[in-house]
Order: C-alpha cells, then sequence, then structure tokens
C-alpha cells in the first residue's frame, strides 16, 4: 500500500523554553526511507491539548525538554508509512492509532517487565523528549501507538490518551472497591470530568471538588454523587467527612498540581489512599507525618499509564462508560488555549482539529 507524503507541513512549534508558541508551514516531514526500523508515521486527524504541553513550552518542570519542540501527545491517526525492516510489528498502514505521552520504551528492562514502561530509563516522551503531535504527521513507533477501537471517534480517542488513561490508572491502583468514596478535586477539569466517569464505571461514589456553576453543572449530570465548591466551603475535611458518614473518604485522585495533600490525610478514613497525580514543578508534598502513620495512609505516584492501561482505558470510552467533554479548535489556537489553561477557565479538554 503506498501513500503519498508530502515533503512540508504544518506545525506549532517552541523555538526554546518560554517562548510563545508559533504555527510554521514548511516544517520537513521525515519520508519511509528515512525512517528507522521501528518507526512509524501517523498522519494526524487530530489531537488533544494538555496542561503538560504548556508546562513543556514554559520550562517550568525539573526535567528539560528539548527544543525547537513540536509538542503534544494525544494524537490520533492513520498509519501512511513504517520503516523497512520492522519486524513483528504488531500495526500495519492504514491503521488508524494513537499517540500517547508514553512514545517508546525499551520493552526489556526491569520497569518495562514490570508493567512500568512509563518509568523506562530509555522511554521517549512524546512532546517532550521527541517531536509530538501539534503537527500534520507525526514519526512514532510501531510496538507503543494505540490501535483506536472501531466506533470511538478520533476526537473522543485524543484526550482519554492522556487524560483518560492517566486517571484510569489511578482509580485503577488506588486500592478502592465499588461502593467506596473517591474525592476527586478538579473534577470539573479535564482530567478531572473523566475521572468522575470512570470512578463511577467502577462503581466508586465520587465528591467531585472543584469551583464555579459551568464546573458543578458538569460534574453532576456526570454522576458525582456529591459537589463540594472549594471556594465557598469553609472547610472540606468537615464537608467530604460529613458526606461519608463521619468515617471519611476511601481514596483521592489528586489531579490538581502542588495542592490538597494535608486535607487528604485530614479527610481520608483509616487505611485511605492518596494517589498523586498532577505534576508541578516546583510544589513539595505536605502532609502530616502523624497522622499519615496514625491512620495508615497510603500515598501512591501514580504516572499515566501503560500499554495495557491504554487499552482498557480506551475500551470503556467505546463502550460508551466514558465520554470526553471538549471544544475543538485549530492548529493556530494554541497560544490561545495555553493562556486560557494558566488563567484555568477551561472546562473539560481542548481538541486540535487537523482540518480546520
Amino acid at each position: 500500500m503506498s501513500i503519498k507524503i508530502p515533503k512540508t507541513q504544518k506545525v506549532a512549534i517552541v523555538a526554546s523554553s518560554g517562548e510563545d508558541i508559533q504555527v510554521k508551514n514548511d516544517h520537513p516531514v521525515k519520508s519511509q526511507a528515512d525512517l528507522a526500523p521501528g518507526e512509524c508515521l501517523v498522519k494526524l486527524h487530530c489531537t488533544g491539548v494538555c496542561h503538560t504541553d504548556l508546562h513543556a513550552a514554559l520550562g517550568d518542570w525539573p526535567l528539560d525538554a528539548k527544543t525547537p519542540l513540536i509538542g503534544g501527545h494525544e494524537g490520533v491517526g492513520d498509519i501512511v508509512a513504517i520503516g523497512s525492516h520492522t519486524s513483528a510489528s504488531p500495526v500495519k498502514v492504514g491503521d488508524r492509532v494513537g499517540i500517547k505521552w508514553l512514545a517508546d520504551s525499551c520493552l526489556h528492562c526491569e520497569q518495562c517487565r514490570k508493567g512500568r514502561e512509563q518509568n523506562c530509563l530509555d522511554a521517549k516522551l512524546s512532546g517532550f523528549t521527541v517531536d509530538g503531535t501539534f503537527s500534520e504527521y507525526v514519526v512514532s513507533y510501531v510496538h507503543h501507538v494505540t490501535p483506536i477501537p472501531e466506533g470511538l471517534d478520533s476526537k473522543e480517542a485524543a484526550s482519554i490518551l492522556c487524560a483518560g488513561l492517566t486517571v484510569y490508572r489511578a482509580l485503577k491502583y488506588s486500592q478502592t472497591n465499588p461502593g467506596d468514596w473517591v474525592v476527586l478535586p478538579g473534577a470539573g477539569g479535564g482530567l478531572g470530568h473523566l475521572a468522575v466517569q470512570y470512578a463511577k464505571y467502577m462503581g466508586l461514589r465520587v465528591i467531585a471538588v472543584d469551583s464555579g456553576e459551568e464546573k458543578k453543572k458538569l460534574c453532576l449530570d456526570l454522576g458525582a454523587d456529591h459537589w463540594i465548591d472549594f471556594k465557598e466551603c469553609k472547610d472540606i475535611v468537615d464537608s467530604v467527612t460529613a458526606a461519608t458518614d463521619g468515617l471519611g473518604a476511601h481514596s483521592v485522585v489528586i489531579t490538581t498540581p502542588g495542592s490538597g495533600y494535608q486535607e487528604a490525610v485530614g479527610y481520608l478514613r483509616k487505611g485511605g489512599t492518596i494517589m498523586a497525580v498532577g505534576l508541578p514543578g516546583k510544589a513539595t508534598l505536605d502532609a502530616s507525618i502523624f497522622f499519615t502513620v496514625f491512620k495508615s495512609i497510603s500515598i501512591l505516584g501514580s504516572y499515566v499509564g501503560n500499554r495495557q492501561d491504554a487499552i482498557e482505558s480506551l475500551a470503556i470510552a467505546a463502550c460508551g462508560g466514558v465520554k470526553c467533554h471538549f471544544s475543538v479548535k485549530k492548529l493556530g489556537d494554541i497560544q490561545e488555549v495555553y493562556k486560557e489553561f494558566q488563567k484555568g477557565t477551561v472546562a473539560g479538554r481542548v481538541v486540535i482539529d487537523m482540518a480546520l
């Protein structure tokens, strides 16, 4: 199957850390002959935009992104070429696939063998250490792209590849059972609104924490059992405890950057679990050591997800268990989207349509 591949493409690129993102129309496209074994070229239909992309552009993490950088790690498109001499490829030209934050890993080290491919020392990260999905074409890797289930719209799938995958894995390992209470700070945001749905799919009872009427309506419409507006609530610990028969919640998934740990130890019941998900650049974890020990609290870091987590999170979306709420933008709107992220005014997710 031969597909005509152009020599240049439109991309959104950051020349160096801290600079504004710029759209260029003449960025080169890698040809099939130039693809290494194991690489594939994907023509993108769309890509999600994530807070992580903003951090990469600003350079405010303790890890350095490559520059110049094409960001993005929630892409969906069709494979149009595969590198020569690629062996045992699980995908073929014409397949619709997703590109995640974890672009590639060795698959042979201890971390990979234990299902923590995202912690591989040789991991490649889309839109951070390798160019990502803010482009018409992207180079990815046949053993890590994720097949998109039939019937799942590409724009619906895009945000599942990071936001959905990330909260799904956190909930999966949150040491909860059906009927348990989970607190979701930032429940009306991009990760949070998906976490509400995955939690309900898993049979959990959800306490949504966020602010504003729009986010309140979104969370309650998605099935949250209880709403707390953190700007109006005088004592979140008391409010969570009261909503959970005075015993406290079983778990909390903290997707908001760097806050809420001290409160979480207060409102979790004994044996509860804190799932740390949000990635602030410099914040530290502030929680009572005494009550963490006294209440037998577990604090677990949960970093994106592996290949199996991606397949599972997409399968739930494909069967209707989760629906991403998103607005559609064009590639040239990314700088404005970043400004909205910084203001905290984005409800749900943002997806870039490459056809616009």
